[in-house]
């Protein structure tokens, strides 16, 4: 007993099948994984090593050229590219491509001990190399925050109090802010006091450096207890810098005595941000990689509708970009090309082949479509553009296999066979070169999805999605389309008219004879036809992916490295919304002592922070 047999005399287990790839099917597209494109993995990490004091020359020299000759040996590495600053090294390390994501952590451990290795030759004075490979974070939701007329310190607060309220929602990894004032409290030695004073400059600077150092200050035993002793905590407030103690020839000075001391916004910040002219800071929403990017971005919204009543009149969140609606609109398009393919293929054969015909393989193509969905959940491939393209390329080639076995079944009966024999022979004859058929259809994308490199570790899905949905067509189109078929095409009778003597089909066949008649015309002129075509296909232009349709572009302005923040560099991005600019600027010289604003209400409390000498 063939398959195509079995499934007409055994229906329950033909509609066990159909029931669940349909459910099945609607069970998968509501738990897939939705992203915007596939995730992949970047095989590349940054060394940063400081030698304060050393000029350029001298870092490459002392410090880049040993870590560079140490990581060089590594037969991982493709690429090794350092940039050498005034006491600074940056060295960025690329794994060549055919290392898969698994075999990372491997890699980046080999380096690090590379690298503490290569560190203990360096001169003394050079900071200890720092290797940073976290480079997974996509951001998916961007938001611009614009606070006019509230002072810095009220900008960090609130800056601080929603990135640990996004934090706390569901599926959120990681909330990244941007553009914030950055402020510092400079203070200004008086060098005639100085100097009267017998006190010199680094005296100043060992006590801002352990103003607010956390020390055991011991303990004090008393009648079998032991006490602890606290030490008070550090501020970073103006008033408690200016009353540091400074103890000079056996006498104490405050600082303020000695020096000035205020609080300023930094002259070169590293980044300066814009949002319709208004000076704003951002604040970037990453998802667990686990998690339904679109749910994410809906229970952040929902969260930040929670705090509109909290956040304070006159703070503006401005979103630039949300991945979820972008990815729920690319689902829902999905949805609709799914249906407009559906009644595509329908309405063609109806016209071709009848409105049976079409019944039948619509239906088969309706299921192999949701029945991929259900296999794409068990393998964990979400929905994202690579997958969703692979269905949309696979949605020509998923009715062949139907067609087939349609066309024939219904020729059969025509003739005035019986269903079952009908479906047996057709399937007999149709069944393994279909099979060998769909394995060549599959076998074409395999190059792109098993390729050892980053090509195929972000192209996979395409590979993936177009085997499952073909190997599935060729299974329903075995099973299903018979068992269609038997209900729904009728029984002709014995020498009627065939299938084939209509006017469409004897024109063709005409046609046809035609063309073998006078193939010594017919084939030169293919030849030239193709010729042609490859020549002109020489002229098209090439490019793995189309042309981005998201409105978002950049206009960078640079300025003389000398330049100050009076003159920054402009960076213009355009955005559904309009031109949008940020201005950046590098610094030229080292602020004395950088601390953090100091706290406001009504934000939540924060935790002090220690003021720094750079």
């Amino acid at each position: 007993m063939t398959i195509a047999r079995a499934s007409i005399e055994k229906p329950i287990l033909t509609w066990l099948l159909i029931l669940g790839c349909l459910f099945g099917g609607i069970w998968g597209f509501a738990t897939l994984g939705r992203l915007e494109d596939p995730a992949f993995t970047i095989k590349q990490s940054v060394i940063v090593t400081s030698y304060p004091g050393a000029s350029a020359e001298q870092v490459a020299r002392e410090v880049s050229e040993p870590l560079e000759s140490a990581i060089q040996k590594m037969g991982e590495i493709d690429r090794i590219t350092s940039t050498n600053r005034p006491g600074v090294s940056l060295i960025e390390v690329e794994v060549k491509s055919t290392y898969g994501g698994e075999e990372l952590p491997g890699i980046w451990t080999k380096l690090r001990a590379r690298v503490r290795d290569a560190a203990r030759d360096l001169p003394s004075g050079v900071g200890e190399p720092l290797v940073n490979d976290s480079f997974g974070d996509v951001f998916g939701l961007y938001y611009a925050v614009t606070a006019p007329g509230y002072s810095d310190a009220e900008i960090h607060r609130l800056a601080t109090w929603l990135r640990r309220e996004l934090l706390a929602v569901e599926g959120v990894a990681d909330v990244e802010l941007a553009g914030l004032p950055e402020e510092a409290i400079f203070v200004e030695p008086e060098l005639a006091l100085l100097a009267a004073q017998n006190l010199p400059a680094e005296s100043l600077v060992g006590a801002l450096a352990s103003a607010d150092s956390v020390v055991p200050a011991g303990s004090v035993d008393t009648a079998g207890r032991r006490v602890r002793i606290a030490a008070p905590e550090g501020s970073d407030s103006v008033s408690e810098i200016s009353g540091l103690s400074v103890g000079v020839g056996g006498e104490i000075l405050n600082l303020y005595d000695v020096a000035q001391v205020h609080r300023g916004r930094v002259e070169q910040p590293s980044l300066i941000l814009r949002h319709d002219g208004t000076e704003a800071f951002t604040f970037g929403v990453a998802g667990l990689a686990t998690e339904n990017i679109v749910a994410v971005g809906h229970l952040v919204d929902d969260r930040l509708a929670e705090l509109f009543d909290e956040i304070p009149a006159g703070v503006e969140l401005n979103p630039i970009y949300q991945q979820h609606l972008v990815v729920e609109e690319a689902s829902n398009a999905f949805l609709v090309n799914l249906a407009m393919s559906v009644a595509i293929v329908v309405a063609v054969l109806a016209l071709f082949m009848g409105w049976r015909a079409s019944v039948v393989v619509g239906v088969t193509l309706l299921l192999t479509v949701v029945g991929t969905l259900f296999f794409m959940a068990i393998f964990a491939i979400e929905m994202e553009r690579i997958s969703l393209g692979a269905l949309i390329i696979a949605m020509g080639m998923l009715v062949d296999n139907a067609i087939v076995l349609a066309e024939g079944m219904q020729i059969s009966m025509q003739g005035g066979k019986p269903s079952r024999e009908a479906a047996t022979e057709t399937a007999g004859k149709t069944q393994i070169p279909l099979l060998g058929a769909t394995v060549i259809g599959i076998m074409a994308f395999a190059g792109i999805g098993l390729s050892p490199d980053a090509t195929g570790e972000f192209m996979f899905s395409l590979f993936a999605v177009i085997g499952i949905s073909l190997l599935l067509s060729w299974v329903l189109a075995i099973t299903v389309t018979p068992l269609l078929g038997h209900y729904f095409f009728k029984r002709g009778t014995a020498g009627g008219a065939g299938a084939y003597d209509g006017a469409l089909f004897r024109g063709y066949a005409a046609v046809l004879r035609g063309a073998i008649k006078g193939r010594w015309l017919v084939i030169p002129a293919l030849l030239a036809i193709t010729v042609v075509s490859y020549a002109a296909s020489a002229r098209s232009g090439s490019s793995s992916f189309p042309t981005p349709t998201r409105r978002c572009s950049s206009c960078i302005t640079s300025c003389p490295k000398a330049a100050r923040s009076s003159r920054p560099r402009k960076i213009w991005r355009w955005s559904k919304n309009g031109w949008r600019h940020a201005t950046r600027s590098s610094p030229t010289r080292a602020m004395p002592v950088r601390a953090r604003p100091a706290s406001c209400s009504p934000m939540p409390p924060r935790a002090p922070t220690r003021a720094m000498v750079t």
